[in-house]
């Protein structure tokens, strides 16, 4: 009898194991991915960003990713403030412009804002999958954006903070590494969903890096709705 219990124990931890439902409760089976896999999947998704003056000169440069099939994309206020003309430079080197802005929240960083829609002949947009639960400390965490036009990269770390309270305001802490032209880009959870956008970095604390949440972020539209 005892030799039969444990057959039994046995088959369902084999069950749970490969993610089969038991009892009507699922074990998780969502895929966590490593940094080659979460860049294969998402940096399509991601664009340079390029603020013109009104001779047509550079401004200032920063990083994007597009949210939904009809070009609206997340950014960091700062790269486009001000801004006369934006243009999107995508992954596969085309150039699309005018970009509009459509919201924006300069105290906490976060904007939103839309690439034109493709045309009849164009391809789609590639467009990332949004997280929905906050972001706890410890959690693995991907930046990715453009130091250079075409240089996209991906650093790797941790959440150090996920609400930390920065200048009175609330702020994602990271270890991954951010340098200059990353603003505006993506920050990307194990699945490869859009966790939060990269703002800065801090004076105060080496390797410690800003982002936007996902809360500042859906306060803007088209969230707001």
């Amino acid at each position: 009898m005892k030799s039969k219990w444990a057959a039994a124990w046995l088959l369902l931890l084999l069950l749970a194991g490969t993610g089969v439902a038991i009892g009507g409760i699922e074990a998780d089976t969502q895929a966590e991915y490593r940094a080659e896999d979460i860049y294969a999947r998402t940096h399509q998704a991601m664009f340079y960003v390029r603020v013109l003056n009104e001779d047509q000169t550079v401004k200032s440069v920063g990083s994007g990713a597009i949210i939904a099939a009809d070009g609206t994309a997340s950014t960091a206020y700062h790269v486009v403030k001000d801004a006369t003309r934006i243009e999107a430079v995508l992954s596969d080197g085309r150039t699309v412009g005018p970009v509009q802005v459509l919201d924006y929240d300069e105290r906490t960083d976060a904007a939103i804002i839309k690439l034109p829609a493709p045309g009849a002949k164009d391809p789609a947009y590639s467009v990332l999958e949004v997280r929905e639960p906050s972001l706890q400390h410890g959690e693995r965490i991907f930046a990715m954006g453009y130091p250079l036009k075409e240089t996209p990269i991906i650093t790797e770390g941790i959440v150090n903070h996920p609400t930390a309270t920065i200048n009175g305001r609330s702020r994602i802490l990271v270890s991954s590494e951010i340098v200059s032209g990353m603003s505006g880009g993506p920050l990307l959870d194990e699945q490869g969903r859009l966790a939060g956008v990269i703002s800065g970095s801090l004076r105060t604390m080496n390797n410690i890096h800003l982002g936007i949440s996902m809360e500042d972020l859906k306060a803007l539209k088209p969230f707001r709705r």
